[in-house]
């Protein structure tokens, strides 16, 4: 660790970043007591505390997370500078670090990232799956891939998907049992293959919506999960009505293995979006990535 820029300030936001000190060891290859000094050493050069420290968790104090937002992405930058040295003349290394929902990867990142690596093999790609939302500056992230209504409006935005709808779907041994539901709150009366929202830990009330009126279904199952793959599985095998976005079960809905039901009342949003920080747009490598993920969704239209 001695030997990289600023020590202190990168122990410190490795730290913050995973909000773990032994996890900042292992990434930095020092021991945990290390990481620990450098950022004690830190706080005290800086008369500050930047880190609110307990036996099960860390977590960032209102001036750890001022420093995070503005050293971090310099700092990154001057690590990529370093590394570029190495580059040959027009060659771009790096690193982007995406974080991504689990329906977002088979639509918009498995067909990116194989044809990116190929072209710029000296850019790593880390893609974190995951459903919460995050704080890409605080938590290390160059970009993400949202829906447009979960980003924040000072972020920039790069269209990645047309629009689409969500559907409910069942499978045809299901709906033979217990009848299609014919108005959104014939789903209180249907076994739902509910899904338990990652951010609050509450169950997701269905999203119906027809003209100019809107509906939140409180939709209940015996099958409750935090992957709408699963549901999807599940509602392949039988187990009740799943609620999935129409590009996700395009393959089960050809086949005939699901049908949509509640047609006229699936709601269409504006579709994926990839989306980072203005100050983000410096880093050549993030550049690169959003130029082929534009031209490889583009000719898949």
């Amino acid at each position: 660790m001695n030997s990289a820029p600023f020590p202190q300030l990168q122990a410190f936001l490795v730290v913050a970043r995973l909000r773990s000190f032994s996890g900042a060891a292992r990434e930095l290859g020092v021991s945990r007591s290390a990481v620990s000094q450098a950022v004690r050493q830190l706080e005290e050069q800086l008369r500050v505390v930047l880190l609110a420290r307990t036996t099960r968790s860390v977590s960032l104090t209102d001036a750890g997370r001022r420093l995070v937002e503005s050293a971090g992405p310099a700092m990154r930058q001057a690590l990529a500078a370093i590394t570029e040295v190495s580059a040959e003349p027009g060659e771009v290394v790096g690193r982007v670090r995406l974080s991504v929902p689990r329906s977002a990867v088979p639509l918009v990142i498995a067909p990116v990232v194989p044809t990116f690596r190929a072209r710029h093999p000296r850019v790593e790609v880390e893609v974190v799956v995951e459903e919460r939302f995050v704080d890409l500056v605080a938590e290390g992230y160059d970009a993400g891939v949202r829906l447009t209504e979960a980003i924040e409006r000072d972020m920039v935005q790069v269209r990645l998907t047309d629009a689409f709808r969500f559907v409910v779907v069942g499978a045809p041994a299901y709906l033979a049992r217990h009848g299609a539901p014919q108005r959104p709150e014939d789903l209180l009366r249907h076994e739902c293959l509910a899904f338990r929202m990652h951010s609050t830990g509450a169950l997701y009330a269905w999203e119906l919506e027809r003209g100019r009126r809107t509906w939140r279904v409180p939709v209940r199952g015996g099958v409750v999960t935090n992957d709408t793959q699963l549901s999807v599985l599940m509602a392949e095998e039988g187990m009740g009505l799943a609620y999935a976005f129409e590009p996700m079960v395009m393959e089960q809905l050809r086949t005939g293995r699901l049908q949509r039901v509640l047609e006229p009342y699936a709601p269409r949003v504006p579709g994926y979006f990839l989306y980072y920080p203005s100050r983000a747009q410096s880093s050549p490598a993030l550049r690169l990535f959003v130029d082929v993920a534009k031209e490889l969704l583009a000719q898949a239209k």
